[in-house]
């Protein structure tokens, strides 16, 4: 039976110092969304400035389990309020300005917050559902954060914008550890010296059953050295290829 075990991501320096703002939030399902999208990546700094409905069990219900970042967010009455700590802050938008900012993509938030040093806050702003940021409240932030999606179809829903600028700091700053599936990586690979005593025997093999001319044996064998070399075998799954081989050829004498 494949057992299936998950190492839960810890939350590094630099994820605890990056704070998800978001302003006048109209529904309250969205800040539970956006607290779920928050965990799921390792981010647990949240901040509500002037919420319509908060608190609310439609948040914790829509949070599905992220209840601690809702009871520990930070409830303001302005943006400035909210930044107050932040040496660099982001606002995401996908309205068009009059007045242009420096805009960047989800994926160069890293490199901005790598030139900080490693105690330094730094704020992601969202703004409301129907509208956005206004601009006094871009006037606060350094940069304009536009998530690249179909010109014809731009709008994102709130929790899914968190969601994808979360993931793309958790790439950068989380623990990206491969989960442990079945009994991957408990057996090692296969040496070369074991491949080679394989592809002799299966040189063997398959002119023993009939199947291999010898005018193609150079370019069959070198096909199938290209199929198993790109399989990566590992000792176990070559004994069983190995008896199979053994079998086939104790099967036609």
């Amino acid at each position: 039976m494949l057992k299936f075990v998950t190492f839960l991501p810890q939350t590094s320096p630099l994820l605890a110092n990056i704070k998800i703002v978001l302003v006048e939030t109209s529904h309250p399902g969205n800040i539970g969304g956006v607290a779920r999208a928050m965990k799921n990546m390792g981010l647990t700094n949240l901040a509500l400035v002037a919420p319509k409905i908060f608190p609310s069990a439609e948040a914790t219900s829509r949070a599905s389990g992220a209840d601690e970042l809702l009871a520990n967010a930070r409830l303001c009455a302005t943006l400035t309020e909210a930044i107050d700590d932040c040496s660099l802050v982001i606002g995401a938008s996908a309205r068009s300005r009059t007045i242009s900012w420096p805009e960047i993509e989800p994926r160069a938030c890293p490199a901005l917050i790598n030139i900080l040093p490693a105690d330094a806050r730094v704020a992601i702003v969202f703004g409301r559902e129907n509208s956005g940021l206004k601009n006094h409240e871009l006037d606060l932030c350094q940069y304009l954060l536009r998530i690249p999606c179909n010109p014809k179809y731009s709008s994102l829903n709130l929790a899914a914008a968190v969601q994808v600028v979360s993931y793309e700091l958790f790439l950068a700053y989380g623990d990206t550890s491969q989960n442990a599936i079945g009994d991957r990586g408990l057996d090692p690979l296969a040496t070369a010296e074991q491949m080679e005593a394989f592809y002799t025997h299966l040189l063997e093999t398959i002119a023993d059953i009939g199947f291999l001319h010898p005018d193609k044996s150079n370019s069959i064998m070198r096909r199938l050295r290209r199929i198993f070399n790109r399989t990566h075998l590992d000792t176990k799954e070559l004994d069983i290829l190995r008896g199979i081989l053994r079998y086939a050829q104790n099967h036609n004498k």
